[in-house]
């Protein structure tokens, strides 16, 4: 039976990350349910928590994290073309709901479950509420592959292209420079001295040693990113030093400091045998630091720990030059009118031929000796 859960509050936390097979910390409960305590979650924010629960009798056995919607913002896969398209012809595209890792573009389990009879029965569950509601329509995005058989093929796919760096048993960073092409390990090094020229004090720390002064600077500073883009910074202080306190040492910050003050971050998170890059924040600029806390810091501590994975974010291709190479991500769609279904099927054919065609391109810029 499927029940709708409008906060985890009353989830047990280990029942809940039981379901979560790889790890993923992004679809775990102290991250979830973390949204919801500290303020990151709000219906004028366009997110209203409406997950899925699968239970036999009074036993949880499958989930997926789910939102109703008011608007698009947050979610990294773009649909603002087909909600507008859909508002033109007269109909109301929000609210929708979605299954997804709230302000997380990171690919990872959605349906929360270890069989695919039970995640067969989620995805029946999204499309069930999608219809009780009257909803124009589901999404599910940034999908794991081993969750792509539960979709059937009334749901629209559609895939784009991240930037990840996969660890080939590098023994140290300058083995893994060796198997960069000349001028992209010249470039690197150079980049990484002039941070190291900087006169500021680089490291790497884990969560449960940052003061609570650094998690203010921390925290300032992710925020000081998103106002520079003119973008509203949804995550709260207080959900930052819950990270810190309830992931422990799977929370690392690369950080830059200047006579012992913070002034430059780079947040990430790990799980799985995964590091993930997520905020960036700093007030001096300094040649190369960029790169330095987002890219090489994350590389050098995936290769220390012995982590297959470092996906350090959404979108840019420089990271291409930096050994991050194009990697597919999923998502999936279910639109409740035939017509629009259709149409939007329609643009999708087109739109798969292009990203193909800027797969192979990529490809052909590896910054690989020998191509990856």
């Amino acid at each position: 039976m499927i029940r709708i859960l409008d906060s985890l509050a009353d989830v047990d936390p280990a029942v809940w990350d039981s379901l979560v097979g790889d790890g993923n910390p992004f679809v775990s409960h102290a991250f979830l349910r973390g949204m919801e305590e500290h303020g990151c979650l709000r219906e004028d924010y366009g997110w209203q928590p409406h997950h899925l629960g699968l239970y036999e009798g009074e036993r949880l056995v499958g989930a997926v994290p789910a939102y109703l919607k008011g608007n698009s913002h947050g979610e990294f896969v773009f649909d603002f073309a087909w909600a507008h398209a859909y508002e033109n012809a007269g109909g109301d595209y929000y609210p929708k709901l979605l299954a997804a890792a709230p302000y997380s573009p990171v690919p990872g389990p959605r349906l929360l479950a270890s069989s695919v009879k039970h995640k067969r029965l989620l995805v029946a569950g999204l499309v069930a509420e999608t219809q009780r509601l009257g909803l124009s329509s589901v999404h599910a995005n940034f999908l794991e592959e081993a969750d792509l058989d539960a979709f059937d093929e009334r749901w629209l796919a559609r895939f784009d292209w991240q930037f990840h760096w996969h660890n080939q048993g590098y023994a140290n960073f300058d083995d893994f420079l060796g198997a960069l092409s000349s001028k992209k390990r010249k470039n690197i090094r150079q980049e990484r001295r002039q941070a190291a020229e900087s006169g500021l004090t680089l490291g790497m720390t884990g969560g449960p040693d940052l003061s609570a002064a650094d998690w203010r600077a921390i925290h300032a500073l992710y925020e000081s990113t998103f106002e520079m883009k003119g973008n509203h910074a949804a995550l709260t202080s207080g959900f930052f030093r819950h990270l810190g306190r309830s992931l422990g040492n799977d929370v690392q910050v690369a950080t830059a400091r200047m006579g012992g003050q913070l002034v430059a971050m780079a947040f990430f998170l790990s799980g799985g045998g995964t590091l993930y890059g997520r905020y960036w924040g700093a007030v001096v600029e300094v040649p190369g630091l960029h790169f330095e806390l987002c890219y090489y810091r994350g590389i050098e501590y995936a290769i220390a720990r012995g982590l297959h994975t470092f996906e350090p974010g959404a979108q840019g291709e420089h990271k291409l030059a930096r050994g991050f190479l194009p990697t597919r991500t999923h998502s999936r769609h279910y639109l409740v009118h035939d017509g629009f279904h259709e149409a939007v099927a329609d643009a999708l054919r087109h739109e798969r031929r292009a990203r193909e065609a800027y797969g192979d391109q990529l490809m052909e810029h590896s910054p690989y000796a020998e191509r990856t």
